[in-house]
């Protein structure tokens, strides 16, 4: 899968109980898209077995500075997806989601597929800088992980 077959738009409600949602669209073949996210088994991976992470490409202090957003199977590591995104997106996104929940917070990622969306709901999102060094201040970390 190309990443310019994937747009991402953020919804972020101004109230309670609406989480953040990151909107992932995908141009590409659907059955190609499909596979990718599902198991040996035939289902969907739940997002229980999901990782997001954002790495960004240029400083946070550049205007427009961007990154890639990915979605990992969590004991694999393969990508099931990967898609350009501005940093400023991610960011207003883990803001949100902290903001409407604690230091915690949650959020939704809703794939859009031709044939029906792919609804997830995550509650830590990695956010690294360039060199690969975790941001723990933008990034949303459930308590009781242990990095």
């Amino acid at each position: 899968m190309r990443r310019d077959n994937f747009t991402v738009t953020v919804e972020l409600p101004d109230a309670d109980p609406d989480r953040p949602t990151l909107h992932i669209e995908y141009t590409g073949p659907t059955v190609t898209l499909t596979t990718q996210l599902t198991a040996e088994d035939g289902d969907l991976y739940p997002a229980e077995e999901i990782d997001a992470a954002f790495r960004l490409q240029d400083p946070l202090d550049v205007a427009d500075s961007a990154g890639v957003f990915s979605l990992t199977h969590r004991v694999t590591g393969e990508y099931l997806l990967e898609v350009n995104v501005s940093a400023e997106t991610v960011l207003d996104l883990v803001d949100v989601a902290r903001d409407a929940d604690g230091e915690a917070g949650s959020y939704l990622v809703c794939i859009e597929r031709e044939d029906d969306p792919i609804e997830h709901e995550m509650d830590a999102l990695f956010v690294y800088d360039s060199q690969g060094d975790l941001l723990r201040q933008h990034s949303l970390i459930p308590s009781g992980v242990e990095l």
